[in-house]
């Protein structure tokens, strides 16, 4: 007797086998997280639901349904899987990451969790997707303590009834001094749980896969230099508190990818800034490097030690 070789559906396409899907509890969060952060490697999916779902193996296999499997009440599949995660070295070795389709949005707007205020960073889809993945990683790290919540973007940006653009003025080297919008990655709050009472602070993202030169003769080129520049107008000046209506103090988390970058970094602080700047934190991942694969979450994110220029390094827990 021969029996038919098991047939492999394609990791880059959809193949449905008329199975019938249709969105349960876990569906929905794992569509809520990717509307909040944007795309996520699977390890932070299944994360997000270890406590209520023990076998891991029945998430992963839901995982591949809700990619696969187009008979939905939403006239289509649930998830897509980015293809710009397959254009790197061995992706088919790697974890795979999801994003949403217009079936998952619609799912959620039916569930009125519909949101245009989640993660909006611009620029190339790795860079994007490393930003979802530091966001993910504090959330993540949070869930598994009492004395710390997070505090997405979206409450943020919806409470202030604003964007996450801001003017800020800046003068550049040859004296010139002129206006430009400060656009950082994201944004996110942590509140702190303590017996006096609850307590806040909000930080900003700054994603950085060392392709920013330090500084420029083109201004409107963005650089480490009129970041810095940009992130002093809006931090020390409090701009901040009337962007988003906040009273709590305001970090600028930047996340690189290599140390060479982070000392870079670090330099150019302690150049433009010689009595030391607190707010500006840094530090590495190297997952996001120049040979890349889909990480898992990284606590450290949360929990770790931030370095600082002219400041000893901190935790920001």
């Amino acid at each position: 007797m021969t029996v038919a070789p098991i047939q492999r559906r394609s990791r880059t396409k959809p193949q449905s086998t008329g199975k019938r899907v249709t969105p349960q509890a876990r569906d929905l969060l794992w569509f809520e997280k990717l509307l909040e952060h944007g795309p996520l490697p699977s390890s932070f999916l299944l994360e997000y639901c270890k406590d209520s779902h023990s076998s891991e193996k029945r998430a992963k296999e839901r995982l591949t349904d809700l990619f696969n499997e187009d008979r939905t009440p939403d006239g289509g599949t649930y998830l897509s899987r980015p293809p710009q995660q397959f254009r790197t070295l061995d992706s088919r070795y790697n974890q795979l990451v999801y994003d949403l389709t217009k079936a998952s949005r619609k799912a959620l707007d039916r569930e009125g969790v519909m949101s245009s205020a989640g993660n909006t960073s611009a620029g190339p889809w790795l860079h994007r997707c490393m930003v979802s993945c530091v966001t993910a990683s504090i959330e993540l790290a949070t869930l598994g303590r009492d004395d710390v919540s997070y505090i997405p973007q979206s409450r943020i940006l919806e409470r202030a009834n604003t964007e996450l653009r801001y003017p800020t003025t800046i003068t550049e080297p040859s004296g010139s001094t002129y206006t430009k919008d400060l656009i950082p990655d994201a944004i996110f709050g942590l509140q702190y749980h303590k017996p006096q009472g609850d307590r806040f602070r909000f930080f900003l993202v700054e994603a950085d896969r060392s392709t920013e030169p330090a500084t420029t003769k083109n201004f409107n080129r963005k650089s480490l230099l009129r970041n810095l520049l940009q992130y002093r107008d809006y931090v020390e000046s409090g701009l901040y508190k009337k962007h988003l209506q906040l009273t709590a103090p305001m970090l600028v988390l930047n996340v690189v990818t290599d140390e060479k970058q982070g000392a870079k970094m670090r330099k150019l602080i302690e150049t433009q800034i010689p009595e030391g700047c607190s707010y500006q934190l840094i530090q590495t991942w190297n997952d996001f490097g120049e040979i890349w694969k889909p990480p898992n979450p990284k606590i450290a994110l949360l929990a770790g030690n931030w370095n600082r220029a002219g400041a000893k390094p901190l935790s920001i827990v």
